[in-house]
């Protein structure tokens, strides 16, 4: 699990089952200490393992440029994390 500081939240990567696979998430902790919300990341994709939605799950904070007024994280338009959706030129 990996957490990164914004303004007024924490947010935390991190992995869990989900039946036979892995879903990987993010959670946003208010620093006024209220209750967090979870958000999935990826959900398209499942992980077999929970290193590999760990990871990705770590991928994803890294790529959050910010958090909303209720600490939605925020990504840059059309990112996904996942190399192979983008064209050859940008991986």
């Amino acid at each position: 699990m990996a957490e990164r500081e914004f303004p007024n939240f924490t947010l935390r990567s991190g992995a869990s089952r989900e039946g036979s696979r892995y879903t990987a998430w993010l959670s946003s902790h208010p620093a006024d200490g209220s209750f967090p919300s979870y958000y999935a990341v990826y959900e398209n994709r499942s992980f077999r393992d929970e290193a590999s939605a760990a990871a990705g799950a770590e991928k994803a904070l890294g790529l959050v440029m910010g958090v909303e007024e209720d600490g939605a994280p925020v990504f840059a338009e059309g990112e996904t994390g996942f190399d192979d959706d983008k064209p050859e030129s940008d991986a």
